[in-house]
C-alpha cells in the first residue's frame, strides 16, 4: 500500500468560528476576542484559498467542496476527522465526540468523489458508536502507517481503545496503543484530544513529540515501532506542538515529487536542525493558517482528508 496520494480532500468553509462543543477537551482552541463572526470566517476563507493555491502550485490534486450554510458546521474545515478513504475503495465514516460535527458527514461528497472517477467499493460505518458516547475521530485518532500495516493511537475522550482495536482488525492493521498529554496553562496534564497534533508519518520519517507521551514503557514502543519500521525518528518539544509542528501531512506533487505540508506557525517554530532533517527526505511548503488554528485548534494537517480511492 501507498504511504502518500497525490489527491487530496478539503471543505471550504462558510460559517467557520471557534466551536463551542469542541473547546471541552480541544485546549488547542482560542477566542478571538473582537472579531465579528464575519469577519472570522472570511479570514479562514482568506487562509483556506492561499493555502489550496500553494498545493495545487506544486501539482497536487485538491478537490474543494463548498460547506453549505445550513446545517451549522463550525468545524467542517477538518473533514479527516469523519472519513477516511482506502485503496481497496473502502470509505470509513467515523464516530465524532461533538454533535454539531456529526452534521459534517454528508453523502453527497462521497457521490461527487464517484462523479470525479473514484470507486468506493463499500462504506464502512462505525457511527452508531455515538450512541453509547464513543467516539474514534478519522484521522485525527489515527495515524496509519499505511505500507507497514501499523496503526497508532493517542487514547483520549475523542479516541476509544475497543472503537481502534475493531478499526484495525478491519482494515488489517497493527494497533499501537499509548496517551499523549499536554500541559495547560494552570499546570495541569491532559490528554491531547488527536494523535495527529503530536506526531506525524511519512515514507521515510515521522516527527513525533516524545515528551508528550508521559509512561515511558509506551513512549520506548511508539519510538522502538516506528524506528523498526525503517523511519528516522524526528523528534519535537510540547512548545513546538503548541505551534502545530506535529500537524503536517506528507503529500505526493507533480512528477510524484514528496512535499511536507505544514503551517506558517509550524514553519516558523522548528529549528534550523529539525528543517535539515525533513528536508533531507522532501520539500516543505507552508501557509499562513493563523485565523484556523487558533479558533479552529487544528492545522494543516486537519484540513485535509487523503484519497486513496481506486479509479473507476
Amino acid at each position: 500500500m501507498k504511504q502518500t496520494t497525490n489527491t487530496i480532500l478539503m471543505i471550504r468553509p462558510v460559517a467557520f468560528r471557534m466551536n463551542e462543543q469542541t473547546a471541552v477537551n480541544n485546549y488547542y482552541q482560542k477566542v478571538l476576542d473582537g472579531l465579528l463572526p464575519a469577519t472570522v470566517n472570511a479570514k479562514a476563507q482568506e487562509e483556506f484559498d492561499n493555502y489550496v493555491e500553494r498545493l495545487k502550485a506544486v501539482g497536487i490534486n485538491v478537490i474543494v467542496v463548498d460547506d453549505t450554510i445550513k446545517p451549522d458546521t463550525p468545524d467542517s474545515i477538518f473533514p479527516n476527522n469523519w472519513v477516511s478513504f482506502h485503496e481497496n475503495g473502502d470509505v470509513a465514516l467515523y464516530p465524532m465526540f461533538a454533535e454539531n460535527r456529526r452534521l459534517e458527514r454528508r453523502e453527497e461528497i462521497l457521490d461527487l468523489l464517484e462523479d470525479k472517477g473514484f470507486k468506493i467499493e463499500n462504506i464502512v460505518d462505525y457511527t452508531s458508536a455515538e450512541e453509547d458516547n464513543l467516539y474514534l475521530e478519522g484521522t485525527g485518532s489515527i495515524l496509519l502507517d499505511r505500507e507497514n500495516e501499523i496503526a497508532y493511537c493517542a487514547l483520549s475522550p475523542r479516541a476509544d481503545e475497543e472503537l481502534f482495536i475493531e478499526f484495525c482488525e478491519d482494515f488489517h492493521y497493527d494497533p499501537v496503543i499509548f496517551e499523549a498529554f499536554q500541559t495547560l496553562s494552570n499546570g495541569e496534564r491532559k490528554n491531547i484530544y488527536h494523535t495527529n497534533v503530536m506526531m506525524c508519518l511519512t515514507e521515510t520519517f515521522a516527527v513525533v513529540c516524545a515528551d508528550c507521551i508521559d509512561d515511558k514503557a509506551e513512549q520506548k514502543n511508539v519510538l522502538k515501532r516506528l524506528k523498526n519500521s525503517g523511519k528516522e525518528v524526528i523528534l519535537i518539544t510540547e512548545e513546538q506542538v503548541n505551534n502545530f509542528a506535529g500537524n503536517m501531512l506528507q503529500v505526493r506533487g507533480a512528477n510524484d515529487e514528496l512535499f511536507l505540508i505544514m503551517s506558517n506557525a509550524a514553519y516558523q517554530c522548528l529549528t534550523k536542525d529539525q528543517i535539515a532533517k525533513i528536508e533531507k527526505h522532501c520539500k516543505i511548503i507552508y501557509a499562513s493558517l493563523d485565523t484556523i488554528e487558533l479558533c479552529g485548534g487544528g492545522s494543516a494537517r486537519c484540513m485535509m482528508a487523503e484519497v486513496f480511492l481506486p479509479k473507476a
